[in-house]
């Protein structure tokens, strides 16, 4: 498993609330559990103390999204540096699940932990994960949805730098939005021009009377 993949952990826990709009889906252990995705042994160990835990997790990670946001990196770096210390992981060389052609293990890095709860484990993981994203990529890689009222984070992938939006819904939705404004904006300007136009008009037929 790439560690890249550990960084999703991060981005699936933050946006299980939208503060925006007041919504959250983390209010049961079944949703806890669900976000551990293909870890689905992990997710079992979670009980209803974990609900609460999971989500003062959230926010401190939601903090580190938005110190990177507002473009806060030494910010953002000793809030992820705070979770990594109290949600240590131990790396190791892991087989499991992945063979070649010929049935020999493709070797890759794992993040084991050795946690007392299920948040416990999720957070070393998430933290770990979004660590390897900033230290690789940069921590104006790490985003919050601009497309109002979304505040969904994200990581930013691609070659320029240029995400913006947590989803094609979002960037579709912002585009739109730009697009209705620009032609408002266009409207109301040609009106005040023709205004202008129509009281120099009057103007001009004045002085010659």
């Amino acid at each position: 498993m790439e560690l890249a993949y550990y960084s999703d952990y991060a981005v699936r826990l933050v946006n299980s609330e939208d503060p925006a709009r007041g919504k959250d889906s983390l209010t049961s252990v079944e949703a806890v559990r669900d976000l551990f995705g293909v870890s689905q042994e992990a997710g079992r160990r979670a009980t209803d103390a974990d609900v609460t835990r999971f989500r003062s997790v959230r926010a401190r990670l939601r903090a580190v999204f938005e110190a990177a946001d507002q473009g806060d990196e030494a910010l953002a770096v000793n809030l992820l540096n705070s979770l990594l210390l109290e949600f240590p992981v131990s790396p190791q060389i892991s087989g499991h699940d992945f063979r070649d052609d010929d049935g020999r293990p493709l070797w890759h890095m794992h993040l084991a932990d050795h946690p007392s709860n299920a948040t416990a484990g999720y957070a070393a993981i998430a933290a770990m994960g979004l660590a390897f994203h900033l230290t690789e990529y940069g921590v104006d890689r790490l985003g919050l949805c601009e497309a109002a009222p979304c505040r969904n984070a994200y990581l930013d992938t691609s070659t320029n730098r240029s995400r913006r939006y947590c989803s094609d819904r979002c960037a579709t939705r912002a585009n739109v939005a730009a697009y209705r404004a620009r032609k408002r904006l266009e409207a109301d300007r040609s009106a005040s021009s023709g205004r202008t136009a129509e009281s120099a008009q009057r103007a001009s037929a004045n002085g010659e009377r």
